[in-house]
C-alpha cells in the first residue's frame, strides 16, 4: 500500500497535518491567587466550525480508503459490459481434433476463442513436424483452404535454406543438446467484424521462438504480433479461410536478466502451453 493509499492522499493528507493557517500565541494574562494561570475561554461557534471540519476530513479519508479496497454494493438492472478476456459463464468446448480445440459457439465469443487457439496451433513447433503440420492444417483451415495452403506450407517447411537460418536440421529437428521453442501465446482477442457465418478476429501475441541450449546461435527471443483470422462458420464450427500477420503492438522490455539455456530448456519442457476457450 503506498503512502497515499494509508493516508487518504493528496490534499486529505496535507489538511490533517493543518489547515496552512498562521496562529498568533497571545501573552498570559496574570496569574489569579490559586495557581495556573487564567485562559481566555474559546468562542464555542468556532470550536464547533473545527470540530466539523475535522469530522468532514476524516469522513472523506475514510471514504477515499473504502472505495479503493471495497467494491461498491449499488445494484442494477444493466448487466456489467464483458471484454474480450473476461469470463462469461458460458462452459467451455470439450472436444478437439489433433490436440487444438473446436466445437465453438456460433456466437462472437466462440469466434474469438477459435481465433486465440489457432493462433497457438499455427505458431507452435508442431508446424515443423510434416505430420502434425498436416493434422493442424485440416483442424484449422476449411476444407477447400487447407488443401492449397497444407502445399504452400510443406515448402515452407521443408526448405533447408529456411531451416539452416533458423539452426534447424532436416524435417525441423533441432540439433542435439538443443531445445527447439515454437510457442505463440494470445495476450488478447477482438472482433474486428461479424456478419452471420463469417467473422474477422485480431489475436494480439507475444512469441517464443529460437534453440534453448548451450552455445546456441538462435537463442529463444520474444517477439510481439497481431494475427488477423477470417473466419468461416462450417460444418458447425469456425475455420481460417485466411489469415494475415503484422508486428506489434510490442511494449517496452523490463530490465530482467536472460534466463540461462538450462532454465529455458527446463521450462520449456516442464510448463505447457495454454489453450483458449470460453
Amino acid at each position: 500500500m503506498s503512502n497515499d493509499d494509508q493516508y487518504g492522499g493528496g490534499t486529505g493528507h496535507a489538511e490533517v497535518g493543518g489547515t496552512g493557517q498562521t496562529r498568533t500565541r497571545l501573552p498570559d494574562p496574570p496569574s489569579d491567587g490559586y495557581g495556573g494561570p487564567r485562559r481566555t475561554p474559546r468562542s464555542s461557534r468556532g470550536l464547533i466550525t473545527v470540530v466539523g471540519v475535522v469530522v468532514l476530513l476524516i469522513a472523506a479519508i475514510a471514504f477515499a480508503n473504502r472505495s479503493g479496497d471495497t467494491p461498491d454494493t449499488t445494484t442494477s438492472d444493466k448487466a456489467p459490459d464483458t471484454t474480450s478476456t473476461a469470463p462469461t459463464g458460458t462452459a467451455p468446448v470439450t472436444t478437439k481434433t489433433a490436440g487444438i480445440p473446436k466445437g465453438f459457439a456460433h456466437d462472437e465469443q466462440g469466434a474469438q476463442s477459435a481465433a486465440a487457439n489457432y493462433a497457438v496451433a499455427l505458431g507452435s513447433d508442431g508446424m515443423f513436424d510434416a505430420a502434425r503440420r498436416k493434422a493442424i492444417a485440416q483442424a484449422v483451415y476449411t476444407p477447400d483452404t487447407a488443401v492449397v495452403r497444407l502445399a504452400e506450407l510443406d515448402r515452407l517447411y521443408s526448405d533447408p535454406g529456411f531451416l539452416g537460418r533458423i539452426g534447424l536440421e532436416a524435417g525441423g529437428k533441432a540439433p542435439k543438446g538443443m531445445v527447439f521453442v515454437s510457442r505463440t501465446n494470445p495476450a488478447g482477442t477482438k472482433i474486428d467484424k461479424i456478419d452471420g457465418d463469417t467473422a474477422t478476429v485480431s489475436v494480439w501475441s507475444s512469441s517464443l521462438f529460437g534453440l534453448a541450449g548451450e552455445g546456441s546461435k538462435s537463442p529463444v527471443s520474444e517477439g510481439w504480433y497481431t494475427y488477423t483470422f477470417e473466419l468461416r462458420w462450417v460444418n458447425n464450427d469456425w475455420w481460417v479461410s485466411n489469415f494475415s500477420q503484422k508486428d506489434g503492438p510490442t511494449p517496452v522490455g523490463r530490465d530482467q536478466r536472460a534466463s540461462t539455456a538450462e532454465d529455458m530448456s527446463a521450462a520449456v519442457s516442464q510448463f505447457g502451453g495454454l489453450t483458449y476457450a470460453r
